[in-house]
């Protein structure tokens, strides 16, 4: 019996400039650092991706779903585009060989296609198989014009299924309206994100981090799930109230484009009690830092709060942390709120360590195995490098 036709967000990761590349380097050293760099690309996008197939210097990936989270697939994205801009640099800064494969590394970048449609998950010849109109167009999708019509090298093309499956509005994030034309598909709209600009504006962008040395309330949560499952579950507004039961209703103001990000803010029912959350920075999944703003008979308390994602060998501790108020008044008010606030938040944790356990086993059981990853040499250029965490 054939596999039923599923809902489908296929994402693919390019390294552009490869083929280029390999044209005058050291074979064998090009492939080490290829080996890294699809790596580092292929960590960053699980689990919220599963990996389809490696494709040479491309990664086929894909999430089964009906709808999308817009700001999460945006945030999985720039994520994975800045970890690659990083690991690029680290790479090259790091390593003392000066052959034309290591001295080359900056020529290298990375695109991405995100196509939504249906597939059918087939095992061919001993191996999953994603088969499919919409697997054919999202690979068609990666021979376009973007560069010679737009010239933004590092970009992410959504095709307008995959912006009607989400609640993005992509002309207010600076999107491009872009149209690519093929042979027996016709015309296929779509939306380009200028990674390179986000590159540029994140470099730039200052910090606002509430460390343990600022910390008058804190407390650190060692869980199993990854970053990118630990980050949906403290920030996504909705998923709290299943773990924190005194939340009642929480609303999201100040979105840009559809997209939680630094300005937006959560408004929080406790009861009859109100607590407002404006975010002040925003680093998906390292850490996210939030004014928050809870209402008392005696005024308003302020206080700078960060919740922190700490990658381990076994998934992430999560340090939760607020900063002392900045008047007299508001330290009091702290001074009787902060204990009870900490008791609550202990007393949630075992449900949200069950509900974190629940959904990695979920995602872990939504297919079949992945592809291995290949590991560089341990001898070659990157020796003496801090390998990265490869998860297979």
């Amino acid at each position: 019996m054939a596999s039923a036709q599923q809902p489908t967000c296929f994402l693919i990761a390019d390294i552009s400039g490869y083929t280029g590349y390999l044209a005058d380097v050291e074979l064998d050293h090009a492939q080490d650092i290829l080996a890294d760099l699809i790596g580092a690309v292929v960590s960053a996008l699980r689990p919220n991706f599963r990996l389809a197939k490696l494709e040479g210097d491309a990664a086929f990936t894909y999430m089964t779903a009906e709808t999308l989270d817009g700001s999460m697939l945006l945030d999985t994205i720039e994520r994975c585009y800045f970890g690659f801009r990083r690991r690029r640099r680290d790479v090259r800064q790091a390593t003392s060989c000066e052959c034309n494969a290591c001295v080359r590394i900056p020529d290298l970048d990375l695109k991405f296609v995100v196509h939504h449609g249906t597939a059918i998950l087939q095992k061919v010849a001993g191996r999953q198989e994603l088969l499919g109109t919409d697997v054919i167009v999202a690979h068609r999708l990666l021979k376009n014009e973007v560069v010679n019509t737009l010239g933004i090298p590092a970009y992410a093309l959504l095709t307008q299924q995959c912006i009607d499956a989400t609640e993005l509005v992509p002309t207010t994030l600076g999107m491009q309206a872009h149209v690519e034309t093929y042979d027996r598909i016709g015309e296929v709209q779509a939306w380009i994100h200028d990674l390179e600009r986000r590159w540029a504006e994140e470099e730039a962008r200052g910090r606002v981090r509430v460390t343990a040395e600022d910390a008058v309330l804190a407390m650190s949560i060692p869980t199993t799930a990854p970053p990118q499952v630990a980050w949906e579950f403290l920030t996504r507004p909705g998923q709290r109230m299943s773990w924190q039961p005194w939340v009642t209703e929480v609303a999201v103001k100040g979105t840009t484009g559809g997209r939680r990000t630094v300005g937006s803010a959560n408004h929080c029912m406790h009861g009859a009690d109100a607590a407002v959350e404006e975010i002040l920075d925003w680093r998906p999944y390292d850490y996210v830092t939030d004014r928050s703003i809870l209402d008392t008979p005696s005024g308003p308390v302020k206080s700078l709060h960060t919740i922190e994602f700490e990658p381990t060998a076994g998934g992430t501790t999560i340090h939760i942390r607020f900063a002392a108020p900045k008047t007299k008044r508001e330290q009091a008010e702290m001074a009787v709120i902060g204990p009870a606030y900490g008791q609550l938040l202990a007393d949630s944790i075992p449900t949200l360590l069950a509900q974190l356990e629940a959904e990695v086993a979920r995602r872990e059981a939504g297919g079949g195995p992945e592809p291995a990853l290949a590991l560089p040499n341990p001898n070659g250029p990157l020796a003496g490098i801090q390998p990265l965490l490869y998860v297979d």
